[in-house]
């Protein structure tokens, strides 16, 4: 329906165009050196040549403008994502550039137009109002953090939209990119708000995969991989943030300084990183504790059943698996390799890293 209605404006314009061309020649005959050309000509050619050109670009710009309104549409999209990822900083001090840029290139302009051709002109002047205009924002919003403005600018980051009403943000590190676990948890549609990956991460990320190390190479890859397979997937809810903090060293300190920046959760595999968040009253997702607190819950004194798959590595010792991994000792068990016994749990150790389960033969 859209395309119905632009149409005919897109075909209008081409029209307006074709006669502005025209007399655009006409007004700079001496210029063109088209003087003797035009004064010898018929009285009826100008109207002609009116009239020719008018429909000529009518017919170019009636077939181009279903490129035309494709490509102003991807255009306004990208435009209303981009801004709508801005902070209320970013977009004030763009605004701002931007005005000064173009009253810039109006400056630049006036020294233009003692230019003696029309068309060199024209296509300067465009140029310089398009690099001053881009310039004008690009600068700013970029460096945006270094202007002193009252705090409500500063709500939200430059890559996410801080609605007070919204899900927070979650911040991932490289240790959370790597192992992929989150990214799958992601995929059920239980975490809400937006995926935030820090520039500064996707360095890091970038250095292991560039590691001679064929191990870390092969992680720094992976964790690279996964990155980009969600952005294919969930191209609205996952961003990456150009924040950054030079006077920060390491990459954790500056990932816990983002978070808090942006009221947002940082989610890590890093225990020590989840300790120094816990001090900094930063909230932490660690991927450990969520997958420990689904595994299969068992008490000392409980029966089991356990199938015995190999020796452990104490004397007698045997070890079985409940069936999400986690690990039983089974004292006495070290005869039993590929049988399935009853065994009474003894204690149940469990830190951030996993849980082991220990447990002696039932004798009854």
């Amino acid at each position: 329906m859209k395309k119905n209605y632009l149409r005919p404006l897109i075909t209008i314009l081409g029209m307006f165009l074709g006669f502005g061309i025209v007399w655009a020649i006409y007004k700079n005959q001496d210029e063109l050196g088209l003087t003797a050309f035009f004064a010898g000509s018929p009285s009826w050619l100008r109207t002609v040549l009116y009239a020719v050109s008018a429909v000529l670009f009518g017919v170019i710009f009636f077939f181009l403008s279903t490129g035309i309104i494709n490509s102003i549409v991807k255009l306004t999209s990208k435009v209303e994502r981009k801004t709508s990822e801005m902070s209320m900083q970013q977009i004030f001090v763009g605004v701002i550039g931007l005005l000064i840029g173009l009253v810039i290139a109006a400056l630049i302009s006036l020294l233009i137009q003692k230019i003696p051709f029309a068309a060199i002109r024209l296509m300067l002047n465009v140029i310089v109002f398009a690099v001053l205009a881009y310039l004008g924002w690009k600068i700013p919003t970029s460096r945006s953090r270094e202007f002193n403005l009252p705090n409500w600018f500063r709500r939200g980051d430059p890559s996410v939209r801080t609605d007070p009403v919204s899900a927070k943000p979650k911040v991932l590190d490289t240790s959370a990119i790597i192992d992929g676990r989150f990214f799958d948890v992601f995929r059920t549609g239980i975490i809400e708000g937006k995926i935030v990956v820090p520039q500064f991460v996707l360095d890091e990320l970038r250095h292991i995969a560039d590691s001679s190390d064929p191990l870390k190479r092969a992680r720094g890859r992976r964790g690279l991989d996964s990155i980009n397979s969600m952005q294919e997937e969930y191209p609205e809810r996952l961003t990456v943030s150009p924040a950054d903090y030079p006077e920060l060293q390491e990459v954790d300190t500056k990932l816990l300084k983002l978070t808090s920046d942006l009221g947002g959760v940082a989610v890590t595999n890093d225990y020590n990183l989840g300790k120094v968040a816990a001090v900094q009253s930063v909230p932490v997702f660690n991927i450990n504790d969520l997958a420990n607190s689904l595994r299969i819950n068992v008490v000392a004194g409980e029966t089991i059943e356990a199938a015995i798959v190999k020796e452990g590595k104490e004397y007698g010792q045997g070890v079985a698996y409940f069936d999400d991994g986690t690990m039983i000792v089974i004292d006495g068990a070290a005869k039993l390799v590929g049988e399935t016994v009853p065994a009474v749990v003894t204690s149940v150790l469990q830190t951030s890293a996993g849980r082991m389960v220990f447990a002696k033969i039932d004798e009854q």
